[in-house]
């Protein structure tokens, strides 16, 4: 809980500069080394200069025998910025490539994802990744899903939960990647963050900070997911040829089972689908907000405030977040990854 009101915290105040370390980034880029063969990769939210997706893509653009890499970086004020673009012949030189001025439009500065510039850049692409900014996640995938681009990205787990994402992993167009299952993450922070968080600690002179609840989204394929038993390592309520699902997500099995739908609100023994007003988020330290969060996730009704947790007043009643079980249905035996060309 520490972990995520210190993303709230930096949601809220639109802090979303987190630089992704270089062995977080190699450690999951490995799991998909034949299917880069070829493809225009495309780092739409970082700055050549210091990012680690550019510094692993670059070094590694003959080994993974890439076709070209694209960076774009983003300027909070109204000057120019750049594209640094790359083809090969140098791996090792992180300031080999050809650097490209952008401009921004329609009230995007500068490299932003969404700007005409950079969307340009995006209908070249074939795969993208970065770590986008966590407050703009939602309308990020959208833009990915729109253009129809493979992906490996970063987010925060709880996205799976939200009414415009669930969807996208319902209907197998997006799903966790292979490395990071739990525990917490580094990422290097501006040294003005230290006031938002007192987890924030000092490592050769940079200023980092440790997140849990951080995944890996992808749209590419991995061995994990034809390997999974979910049958074996979750928890189920049986009725007939569905399942109510409580378990790990990373044993998720396209090839077995098929998601029906993911359960809100709990009523009795039942589960439906339940969509809220606004609501009123109360915080442990006195504080509300209007939010729309109750629509996200799975919440319950309670009969009294919390004094430890955030919990919601919508249409005279009150809620906390609970978590979501999935609906599932067995389509037929597993098929092993060895039958299937891994």
């Amino acid at each position: 809980m520490a972990d995520n009101k210190k993303m709230q915290q930096a949601k809220a105040v639109k802090n979303d500069e987190f630089y992704t370390e270089y062995g977080t980034i190699s450690d999951e880029m490995g799991h998909y080394r034949k299917q880069f063969e070829g493809q225009v990769v495309y780092c739409n939210c970082d700055d050549p200069a210091w990012s680690n997706f550019w510094k692993y893509f670059h070094s590694n653009f003959g080994s993974l025998n890439l076709k070209k890499l694209i960076a774009t970086h983003y300027r909070k004020d109204t000057e120019p910025s750049y594209a640094m673009i790359y083809e090969g012949g140098d791996d090792f030189n992180m300031s080999a490539g050809e650097v490209v001025p952008i401009k921004g439009n329609d009230g995007y500065n500068a490299g932003d994802f969404r700007s005409d510039a950079c969307v340009g850049f995006l209908k070249e692409a074939t795969v993208v990744s970065t770590n986008p900014p966590f407050s703009l996640f939602r309308e990020y995938v959208a833009q990915l899903i729109e253009y129809g681009k493979k992906f490996i990205i970063l987010g925060n787990q709880n996205a799976a939960t939200y009414q415009d994402i669930f969807p996208l992993i319902k209907e197998n167009m997006i799903w966790y990647g292979a490395s990071i299952h739990s525990g917490g993450i580094d990422f290097r922070i501006p040294d003005d963050y230290e006031e938002y968080s007192s987890n924030v600690f000092v490592k050769d002179g940079k200023h980092y900070i440790n997140l849990s609840g951080i995944r890996w989204f992808t749209n590419m394929d991995v061995k994990y997911r034809h390997d999974g038993l979910w049958h074996r390592n979750g928890k189920f309520d049986n009725t007939q040829a569905h399942c109510y699902y409580e378990g790990n997500e990373d044993k998720y099995n396209p090839d077995e089972f098929e998601i029906q739908t993911m359960t809100k609100t709990p009523i009795g023994n039942e589960y439906r689908m339940l969509i809220f007003d606004k609501q009123i988020q109360h915080n442990p330290n006195g504080t509300t907000q209007s939010v729309t969060k109750a629509n996200d996730g799975a919440v319950v009704e309670i009969t009294k405030p919390l004094h430890d947790k955030p919990y919601y007043s919508v249409q005279g009643k009150i809620y906390k977040a609970i978590y979501p079980r999935i609906l599932i249905r067995n389509l037929h035996p597993v098929k092993k990854s060895e039958d299937i060309g891994y």
